[in-house]
């Protein structure tokens, strides 16, 4: 049943266009895989392979998720039979289509015993999660996703129920070793016999995840309500573009990812330097800078007189020369295509939504690209003119004097800094570049670079961003 207030559901799929309609039968799937997540990327990524490969060569790959604290998304997919749909839109044409990969839905904060117990059940035997980047460097205490994670893992040690590969879909080189690190932290109270067969059972593949997914916003469930007439609350927005690059280390099998396009490898690491470097690395430049100029998104930076200009010469000046490519990619197409993207107008990626946890999207993002980059005997004009964006944009204000938010890990130790710094560009940049957990000494104490990074920011301030660009 559709109509103005139906919502999508499994008696409404009969009356969607055959082309929204999910690839696989509702439900029909055994459980196979937790994620741990319930948010945008993992519904318009993880998800779409998943339910691809299993209407490709079967397979009880189903997807129990896992919400850690908001009910939102769990409470909507609850009411729609755990389906939604993922609208990709390019310039002038978007598909949509529902998603049926989901199995089941867990809310952590309700039921934590429930998703341990989960993890421990021998039917499951991949599990999935996005952290985002802040989660790697915290020290001490395990967070709410990784504590689980390690009470889940200790059940199935304990239940002695089958090996596991637990896999990041996280934007950091070698996610995999990263988020093994971070488990062994969590586990290391336990009895030694638990720690042996969590090291001899649990492989933790790493991967390299790519698709520009925006916030969802009213307008996002009003496009996807026009086209299935039904309402959707769960409801993601994205582009065509997607990539899954997959270390090949599954101890228990794997839906058949690269039936949907996923690329098996032995190898992350190049593909994890070429889009951190390029597609984050220049996401992250122009994010800084178009907040400080006011837009409000990615496409609409990009589109500022002399903003492309400066991203390609970013690029094929800075970037492309410390890259080791993947056999068989061009990187420097790549990184066209990668602006190519950025200018969609539809997908509007907000641009303080990347500006976000700076302090830790730098380091692999710009700050690497500049060491590697210097100990090539060059310079880093257009890098450095992104590290004092950032610099600007966490002093909290626009170049129209609008309030810009610091949501970042390192908020307090970045305040400490501003309000400890000399008065001046160059007390401002030598109090932030003492800021270790983002920029090593390596790179603070080369004079050359500080004082281009100075130049930038003095620029910065006087005659605002967007003018910079175009001056350029």
């Amino acid at each position: 049943m559709t109509g103005p207030g139906a919502l999508l559901r499994r008696s409404a799929l009969a009356g969607l266009p055959a082309e929204c309609r999910p690839l696989i039968e509702p439900g029909a799937a055994g459980p196979g895989v937790v994620h741990l997540g319930l948010g945008a990327f993992f519904r318009a990524h993880q998800a779409v392979y998943t339910e691809e490969a299993m209407a490709s060569a079967g397979g009880d790959w189903g997807i129990v998720a896992v919400a850690p604290r908001s009910r939102a998304v769990f409470d909507a997919l609850r009411a729609q039979d755990l389906m939604f749909a993922v609208a990709s839109t390019a310039a002038h044409h978007t598909d949509v289509r529902v998603v049926a990969a989901l199995t089941g839905v867990l809310y952590a904060a309700g039921d934590p015993g429930a998703v341990v117990a989960l993890l421990a059940d021998p039917r499951i035997r991949v599990v999935t999660l996005t952290l985002t980047e802040k989660a790697y460097v915290a020290a001490g205490e395990p967070g709410v996703i990784t504590g689980l994670l390690a009470r889940g893992l200790l059940a199935r040690a304990r239940a002695d129920a089958g090996p596991l590969a637990v896999v990041s879909c996280d934007n950091l080189p070698g996610n995999g070793g990263r988020l093994r690190d971070l488990v062994s932290q969590a586990v290391r109270a336990a009895g030694t016999r638990e720690q042996e067969w969590i090291a001899g059972n649990v492989a933790f593949p790493s991967t390299t995840v790519d698709r520009i997914v925006p916030a969802v916003t009213p307008g996002t469930l009003d496009l996807v309500r026009a086209r299935l007439g039904v309402h959707d609350l769960a409801a993601v927005q994205t582009e065509p573009y997607r990539q899954w690059i997959v270390e090949d280390a599954f101890p228990h099998g794997r839906p058949a990812w690269e039936h949907a396009g996923a690329v098996l490898t032995d190898d992350t690491g190049p593909y994890d330097q070429l889009k951190l470097r390029t597609l984050n690395g220049l996401h992250s430049s122009l994010a800084y800078l178009g907040a400080l100029a006011g837009r409000a998104t990615i496409a609409e930076t990009l589109a500022l007189p002399g903003a492309r200009e400066f991203a390609e010469l970013l690029l094929a000046e800075e970037i492309l020369p410390t890259l080791t490519p993947p056999a068989g990619v061009d990187p420097a197409a790549y990184g066209q295509s990668v602006l190519d993207r950025f200018g969609n107008p539809a997908i509007r990626h907000r641009t303080l939504q990347v500006a976000t946890d700076g302090s830790q999207k730098l380091p692999p993002r710009i700050v690497r690209t500049v060491l590697d980059r210097r100990a090539q005997g060059r310079p880093t004009p257009r890098a450095a003119l992104v590290v004092a964006a950032w610099m600007r944009f966490v002093q909290g204000t626009a170049d129209d004097g609008r309030p810009l938010p610091l949501d970042d890990p390192l908020a307090g130790r970045i305040r400490a800094a501003l309000a400890d710094a000399r008065p001046g560009p160059a007390g401002v940049v030598e109090a932030l570049l003492g800021l270790r957990a983002v920029f090593p000494a390596a790179f603070a104490h080369d004079t050359r670079l500080r004082e281009l990074i100075v130049a930038a920011f003095a620029d910065l301030t006087r005659h605002g961003a967007a003018a910079t660009l175009a001056g350029l």
